[in-house]
């Protein structure tokens, strides 16, 4: 029992707590290292049956698992940049060394990635003879960003414990306070103005967004193969739902209408540019393509155009779902036509529409009568 090697490489021989003979390598073709390394090995075989306690795993191991468990996943995209985040400060520790100080201090120094993605696609456009972008100062992440990144390690870390059974205890890990009450909504002739001050294909997608209140990837990513106008319906499959759940769309009047004007235009997309434009480098897209859920340009262009301001474009889902409650549309018929996964989630509309409390309202004028 001890060490031997096998070709170049190290491998330790040794019988753990219940006389099971373990022979494992140990990475490496350095005596004095496999030496260090087996000492090790027995120690964690020693600690695990004796104390309860299980090897030591680094934060590397405990995503990789993280990642084969979690593969179906429909948000696996967004576990993985937050991985490489996190792998950039924790990747060989282990994780009982990975302590709270260190988690915040590590989100507390994130960047705002996208902002400088942006601020260097300008300045390789820029042209020698136009005026350079303002010189680039760091932008930090917003709190949202923060919570969604320690969200994914209290994750790992509880089920690291709880379930893996690789940790002794969990760091508490708390998210920052978010406000989350804000329901911007746009009055209709405040609506009116911005459709006036978009151009096609845009326009089209904000009178849809307002018809149905659909987000707007799941307008820009809309077939035809998804709509029936017959029918009337339309309907967003799990996989391009935010909940994960199928969405059927009722397809009112106005939304029809703007379906109809849209056939012809592309034989795949529902909404779809149908001419040219120039790229920052000079040269000119396809004609007919598919629109970008990404691209802001127009956007913001038609909000100052309108005069609209603190306006974004998923606060149009906000005023089709305000405009309805404050017809009279039960919450629960809101959230159904909404795809929102819980009744919590439309309760932040239930103040638009306070007509049900009337009735108790109305206790107190035979007292103030009397007065």
């Amino acid at each position: 029992m001890g060490i031997y090697q096998r070709g170049n490489i190290w491998y330790a021989d040794y019988k753990n707590s219940e006389g099971k003979r373990v022979r494992k390598s140990m990475g490496t073709t350095d005596k004095k290292l496999a030496s260090e390394l087996y000492g090790k090995v027995k120690y964690e075989s020693w600690r695990s049956s004796k104390l309860g306690y299980i090897p030591r795993v680094t934060f590397e191991k405990a995503c990789i698992r993280w990642l084969k468990e979690k593969s179906g996943k429909k948000t696996l995209c967004d576990d993985k940049k937050r991985i490489k985040f996190w792998q950039a400060f924790f990747g060989t520790r282990y994780l009982d060394e990975i302590t709270v100080d260190m988690i915040y201090q590590a989100v507390n120094s994130m960047i705002n990635q996208k902002y400088e993605q942006n601020w260097r696609a300008k300045y390789l456009a820029c042209s020698p003879s136009a005026l350079a972008p303002s010189k680039y100062v760091p932008k930090a992440v917003s709190i949202a960003t923060k919570n969604t990144h320690l969200a994914f390690m209290k994750a790992l870390l509880r089920k690291s414990w709880l379930e893996w059974k690789w940790l002794e205890k969990m760091p508490y890990i708390r998210l920052y306070p978010v406000k989350n009450t804000r329901v911007r909504w746009l009055k209709p002739y405040e609506a009116k103005k911005l459709i006036n001050a978009c151009s096609e294909p845009l326009k089209s997608v904000v009178e849809f967004a307002l018809a149905t209140g659909l987000r707007r990837s799941n307008i820009i990513n809309l077939k035809w193969q998804q709509v029936d106008i017959t029918r009337r319906v339309a309907w967003i499959p799990s996989e391009e739902s935010k909940s994960g759940q199928a969405i059927g769309v009722a397809l009112n009047q106005s939304a029809c209408d703007i379906l109809e004007r849209q056939v012809g235009k592309h034989s795949q997309w529902v909404f779809a540019h149908t001419s040219g434009k120039h790229r920052p480098d000079g040269t000119l897209t396809p004609a007919v393509r598919k629109m970008r859920v990404d691209d802001n340009n127009a956007w913001r262009a038609a909000l100052k155009k309108a005069g609209i301001k603190d306006f974004r474009f998923h606060d149009l889902r906000h005023t089709w779902a305000s405009w309805l409650v404050q017809a009279g549309v039960p919450l629960s018929a809101l959230q159904e036509m909404g795809g929102w996964e819980s009744i919590e989630m439309v309760k932040k509309y239930a103040h638009l529409s306070p007509t049900h409390l009337l009735i108790y309202a109305q206790k107190l004028d035979s007292i103030l009568r009397e007065g």
